[in-house]
């Protein structure tokens, strides 16, 4: 248990490893407070190789907290298209105005303070004041909750906050104390998450054999690692079925804004609606958005998994000739430049990959 295991033993090794075996990545090359902001929220439930180029596009185009700050919604949306859980995006936005009002546009290095900013909770926090800030504070997620529980031997349920919380007093407890042996907080913290993600992983068996706690971890020499940490199960996802609409004018197809509250938010998305309607109700349906229908043919089916509700989604494609000005709300986007303009969500990415071929067929016969 974490209680009786003696944390001091983990530094040293721990460090010198992660020194000739860290990854060469974009936001460790210039670890400023916006730099590891952006790149842990972006990591968040996103892997580093998917967050890569999304980085650099992000920064290109917002290199600091002023020009987040001062970004319109749909530009910030598009820059986050196909990363998914769009809030976090709206809260960078949120916090960085928070930033420029209430701190002078310098990202705070207290723990205190940066818990305050939009969307900053106990682990993004310890991350921007240890790596930013080289501040004596735990940076605890997924990894470091598998890998402590496992080197102590503890079997507590790493899904209960309680024992988050537990967790994070023993390692601030020991960053505090060990920081005059040699203990470097920046290098300490992404070197418990390196461990995690390098060696002891989450899907499968970890690499004991390349680990520097393989002498002392507890679930290593009790072969316990198929059974530590142990975690609840989560609740099964919802299934929702959704028909969605590909309508097309020529070369125009036709978009809508979804509701500013709500999963994606504010996004634009293909007319879409609940339930799995058959050719009859699609019809009656596409009359109630005021648009006439020159012709109407199913499409194949898709699905799209959030993390709570899964879309089981019926498409169809619809011709129309001269629709009725802004009917329902509807905006009818040129196809060439809609994905340019448009935050479009990848939960339509079937349906709309098919629109992008068939505009590509049309503009480049065989």
């Amino acid at each position: 248990m974490l209680d009786d295991f003696d944390l001091n033993q983990i530094v040293k090794p721990l460090q010198d490893w992660f020194m000739g075996h860290a990854r060469v990545l974009p936001w460790r090359e210039n670890p400023s407070a916006y730099n590891v902001w952006v790149s842990e929220i972006m990591l968040q439930q996103t892997r580093v190789e998917a967050v890569k180029p999304y980085f650099a596009r992000f920064m290109e185009a917002l290199p600091d907290v002023q020009a987040l700050a001062a970004c319109p919604e749909e530009r910030y949306l598009k820059l986050w298209e196909g990363l998914g859980y769009y809030n976090r995006v709206r809260n960078l936005n949120a916090a960085a105005k928070q930033v420029m009002e209430n701190y002078g546009g310098v990202i705070p290095d207290s723990y205190e303070e940066l818990r305050k900013l939009k969307g900053i909770g106990s682990y993004t926090a310890g991350a921007i004041a240890s790596i930013a800030y080289n501040q004596p504070i735990p940076a605890v997620d997924g990894n470091v909750l598998r890998v402590i529980s496992r080197v102590s031997g503890d079997d507590s349920d790493i899904m209960k906050q309680s024992v988050r919380t537990g967790m994070e007093k023993k390692l601030l407890e020991l960053m505090e104390e060990q920081v005059p042996q040699g203990l470097v907080p920046r290098i300490f913290n992404q070197a418990l998450m390196e461990l995690g993600a390098l060696v002891c992983v989450p899907n499968g068996e970890p690499c004991c054999s390349a680990c520097p706690w393989q002498g002392f971890c507890r679930a290593h020499l009790e072969n316990l690692t198929d059974k530590i940490p142990v975690r609840t199960k989560a609740k099964k996802r919802r299934i929702e079925e959704r028909t969605v609409f590909v309508i097309r004018d020529g070369d125009q197809v036709a978009l809508r804004k979804r509701p500013s509250r709500g999963l994606l938010a504010g996004m634009y998305e293909l007319p879409n609606c609940l339930g799995r309607l058959s050719d009859e109700e699609a019809l009656s349906y596409v009359r109630e958005l005021g648009i006439e229908p020159v012709r109407i043919r199913p499409l194949a089916e898709a699905k799209h998994v959030f993390s709570h509700v899964e879309w089981q989604m019926k498409g169809y494609g619809v011709l129309v000739e001269d629709p009725h000005d802004n009917p329902a709300g509807l905006v009818f986007a040129e196809v060439s430049d809609a994905r340019d303009r448009y935050a479009l969500p990848s939960a339509f990415s079937a349906y709309w990959n098919a629109v992008i071929q068939k505009d590509n067929r049309k503009t480049h016969p065989q």
